[in-house]
This record gives C-alpha cells, structure tokens and sequence, in this order.
C-alpha cells in the first residue's frame, strides 16, 4: 500500500466583522465577553500532485453591502500563497453562504466540489424565508446555477475522495449540504470545519452558532468532527481569530496574512 502524500494547508485571511458575543452562539445565558469578532478565511491544501482551493470569499461589493471589513480580495491572499486562481483546478465550496462561494468567477478553469443537498437547498423551498435565505446571495446561487450548466461543477452525496490523503465529508447542521474537508499533513488527519463549527467555543461549549438549519445536526456534526480528526487540536473553525493566534504565519512578510495549519498550534 503505497504512502499517503502530506498536504501543506493554509488559511488565508481576507476580511474582519467586529460584533458581540450575543451574535455568535444560540444559548447567550452564560456569555460574558463584551466582543467576539469574527475572522474570514479562503483555504488552500497543497501537495506535489494536487492544489485544493476551499471556497472562494466574498468581494467589496458585498462587503459594503453586509457591512463587513475587507482586508484583501481572497484572489490577491492566495496568490501571496503561490496560488494562482486563474488556473487552479479544483475548488471546494464547503456550503454557498455569500462568504464562502463569492469571486467563483475569479477561477475561470476550476471544477468546483459541492453537495447535493446544498444546491438542493439553496436553490428550494426553503429560500423563501429570510431566516434561511439571508445568508445567500441571489446572484452567487444563480452564478452557480450557470456553472452546473457548463459542466463545472462535480457534485457529491456525502464523504467522497477526492485524490489520495483528502476527502470532503457531508456535516449538515448549519446548512443542510455544509461539508467539511479532511486532509492528511505532516501531523496526521487535520480537519477544515468550515462552518461546522465557526468557532472553538461553538464546539467545545456544544453551543451552536445561530444560523443554522438544523441545530440537531450541527450538535452531531460536532462528534463528526472529532471522529475525521486526530485530535481537537487537529480541527480547524471556520471564523476564529484566534486560529491566527495558534498557528504560525507562512512567513515574516505574510504575518496576519496566512497560517500553516500543517504545523502543530502553539
């Protein structure tokens, strides 16, 4: 049996949302801090074979429009990376929330890695109430749409390989089609939750982020998460700062640019 290859992961920040812990967690009771800010990421896992984009951001038009802070185009923090997103090939869209499937367009040459059940969802009866479409953007789903069309998109029902040492993994919970990402490093099986967990305290505290459509699932998705994973130091959430805390930048220069998330947290 040959060798799994090892993935060097990385997690690129490309904007900020300064907002209160009330925002952040469903059961507010026993919160105390006066600030949780949350962090965006884009994603890139790469090894001498492959390069896996996972998901693509938001850009300033929609940042103005949602209020958030862009810091960079996520294009412009890979490219920083050596990822070019011109001609990446494959790019994995965890879920199609406006934050995680904005600028698809600015990867003209990519086959992009999507559930089933998340364009089922984003595209059915559920998006006729504000309380689930509100974190889609219309022209992102459309967009979408348009690249089934055109052969660019690969869908997939559940766990799936997709090359040797990383595979995506059908979560639920947050939406109904969210998956996560697990890939193998030099320190074992590292685990990108996406939004499965935006938070270490979402998980740990097992008290789920308030946009969700089945809080059931997202509770479970927990253990799911920790069952793909070597160890809790071994998962990665989707929107925490403090994984810029934890984990070493790529370079002097790309400090609070990129982190190594093949490099155990200190």
């Amino acid at each position: 049996m040959s060798e799994l290859p090892s993935y060097e992961v990385y997690a690129v920040k490309y904007a900020h949302h300064e907002r209160g812990p009330e925002l952040n967690f469903i059961d507010t009771s026993d919160i105390h801090e006066t600030s949780m800010a949350l962090d965006y990421f884009v994603w890139a896992c790469v090894s001498d074979a492959h390069t896996f984009v996972v998901d693509t951001g938001f850009n300033a038009e929609c940042a103005e429009r949602r209020g958030r802070e862009l810091i960079r185009c996520p294009s412009e923090g890979l490219a920083l990376i050596g990822v070019d997103a011109a001609s990446a090939k494959d790019v994995i869209i965890t879920h199609m929330h406006y934050d995680h499937v904005g600028n698809f367009d600015l990867f003209p040459e990519a086959i992009f890695h999507l559930q089933d059940r998340e364009m089922n969802f984003a595209t059915g009866r559920n998006m006729a109430h504000k309380v689930f479409n509100a974190a889609y953007d219309v022209d992102d789903v459309v967009g979408m749409v348009r690249e089934v069309y055109r052969g660019r998109v690969r869908f997939h029902d559940g766990d799936a390989e997709l090359a040797p040492g990383l595979s995506v993994h059908h979560i639920g919970g947050h939406t109904d089609g969210i998956m996560s990402v697990r890939v193998h490093t030099r320190r074992g099986w590292v685990v990108l939750a996406s939004d499965a967990s935006h938070l270490y305290a979402n998980m740990q505290t097992v008290n789920p982020f308030p946009i969700v459509y089945n809080v059931g699932e997202m509770v479970r998705g927990f253990d799911r998460l920790r069952e793909l994973a070597d160890s809790d130091d071994h998962i990665v959430p989707g929107h925490d700062p403090k994984v810029f805390d934890l984990y070493p930048a790529v370079s002097p220069e790309l400090e609070g640019i990129a982190v190594r998330l093949d490099v155990a947290p200190g």
